[in-house]
């Protein structure tokens, strides 16, 4: 027998072009759709309403219970797919999701259509982390990866921004299960191409599953997001909702606690004495209540107040699609140029001009001011989505950059979800007599909410991209690994001898 090593494995062979180009254009159609899924519905509102007789708070649950699922799912099934193959939870994923899109075809009234939601979600937050690194994982080559990530970053944006238009046109011409309907057959086909094209791969030392600390996020966010939602018409003093209100309190306290103990937990607590993480973060959140509030707000003021069509109210969100498609990739090329502080202030001060320009709003106003307003979002929002996840990831080690912007990833989802719970519970119960003379007027509130959500914005800009706050992310790098941290675009990293 001889005393020769045995040979190592080979590594793994690394796609060629035409096939890595496939593989990338296979994870931007799923991921259009699933981004597509976010803003599509919420012109459809109306219309589903009038079919399965929905309260408001049902209008809000449909929404809801899309992104809070997306929202406590994304982490785990991010970790789930490095240990058992990114390729078979992806599949998995349009699995799920074509599934649930099917039957929220289907769904004969609110409760089911709000259930199958949330199983399309389950399917939606298995590909969104999926993707990215199966992205990460075919493009090795630094510069070709960068480019691939541009990419589907832009696909995203894109399925957001086209979302309102093309739910007007298959509501208007379909009727409103057309929206789900049209998943089905763009997520059999992409499971398709994944088994032919995508190859399998999984991470050499997959993070442990934090189970408790999954179950306290989900508590958390379900039982805060329900306790809002439901307290106009339950009263905000009944026992349910103090019970929920008390739940999600407790899990609040609970989560950072436990997530101290853990080895390997869902968040590490030690992300948020990075100040560009925290800014991050909440940037995120807030950026992306805006965006919840403004689209459900809008919708219902189009249809049910100037009686629009749902292509009308489709094509009047042009503007703020328009501008986010042109100032996306403005934002990225100066984040990647100059740093994340002029997008992060500009989308703030445009975001709260938009508000402002909306809480004059009336059920005759002025075409000319609902196009300024919404070209003003548009611009404000294609702003600040390219530095969230920039800000979120500098001066992280590489080990957790991907972890850092799961959490950002995450906290648009939580955004999205509080900004329809609470825009439009303090609007809709408020409204005072008919919707269509009511709700312009009782509509002011949540617009002056989406003015604070603004200035929140410039402030976290202008504060988390200082020296200090650059400072802050070093000190968080040091003590979470000796890797080199992610530099952050634009700005100089502090010198280690100054952080001592």
């Amino acid at each position: 027998m001889s005393d020769a090593p045995a040979p190592s494995a080979p590594p793994p062979a690394v796609p060629d072009r035409r096939r890595r180009l496939l593989v990338l254009a296979i994870c931007c159609l799923s991921l259009f759709i699933v981004g597509l899924d976010n803003t599509v519905v919420n012109i459809a509102l109306p219309a589903i309403q009038h079919d399965l007789d929905a309260p408001a708070s049902g209008l809000q649950w449909i929404i809801d219970a899309y992104t809070l699922v997306l929202a406590s799912l994304l982490m785990l099934f991010g970790s789930v797919a490095d240990r058992l193959g990114r390729r078979r939870v992806f599949q998995t994923g349009l699995c799920c999701f074509a599934l649930g899109s099917l039957l929220c075809s289907l769904a004969p009234s609110l409760g089911w259509l709000v259930a199958f939601r949330a199983l399309q979600a389950v399917g939606g937050s298995m590909l969104n982390p999926v993707a990215m690194s199966i992205i990460t994982n075919t493009f090795t080559d630094p510069r070709e990866r960068a480019r691939a990530i541009g990419v589907w970053g832009g696909v995203v944006g894109i399925s957001m921004a086209l979302g309102p238009l093309v739910g007007g046109f298959l509501v208007d011409g379909a009727g409103w299960p057309s929206i789900f309907l049209i998943n089905v057959p763009v997520a059999l086909l992409a499971m398709a191409l994944t088994a032919r094209y995508v190859p399998e791969s999984r991470a050499p030392r997959p993070r442990r599953p934090d189970p408790m600390g999954q179950l306290l996020m989900v508590v958390l966010l379900g039982c805060g997001t329900a306790a809002i939602i439901e307290g106009p018409g339950n009263g905000w003093t009944s026992p349910l909702i103090l019970g929920l209100a008390a739940t999600a309190v407790a899990a609040l306290v609970a989560f950072p606690l436990w997530e101290r103990r853990v080895a390997e937990p869902l968040v590490d607590p030690r992300f948020f004495a990075s100040a560009p993480f925290t800014g991050a973060t909440l940037t995120a959140v807030c950026a992306f209540a805006a965006l919840g509030g403004f689209l459900f707000l809008n919708t219902l003021y189009l249809q049910d107040v100037r009686h629009y069509g749902p292509v009308e109210a489709g094509l009047w969100t042009l503007p703020m699609a328009g501008m986010m498609l042109v100032c996306a990739p403005l934002s990225g090329r100066i984040v990647s140029s100059h740093g994340p502080r002029l997008p992060l202030a500009v989308a703030g001060l445009c975001l709260a001009a938009s508000g402002l320009l909306l809480t004059r709003l009336t059920a005759g106003s002025p075409a000319a001011l609902l196009l300024v307003a919404y070209a003003l979002f548009g611009f404000g929002f294609g702003m600040v989505n390219p530095p969230i996840t920039n800000a979120a990831v500098s001066g992280m080690p590489r080990a957790q950059a991907g972890v850092a912007a799961a959490v950002a990833s995450t906290s648009r989802q939580v955004g999205q979800s509080l900004g329809v719970a609470v825009i439009g519970t303090v609007v809709t119960s408020a409204v005072v007599g008919p919707v269509a003379t009511g709700f312009a007027p009782a509509s002011h509130a949540g617009w002056w909410i989406l003015v604070g959500l603004g200035a929140a914005i410039l402030v976290l800009g202008l504060l988390t991209t200082t020296g200090w706050a650059t400072a802050t992310a070093a000190r968080v790098a040091a003590r979470l690994g000796a890797e080199p941290p992610v530099a952050r675009s634009g700005v100089r990293e502090a010198p280690p001898e100054r952080l001592r």
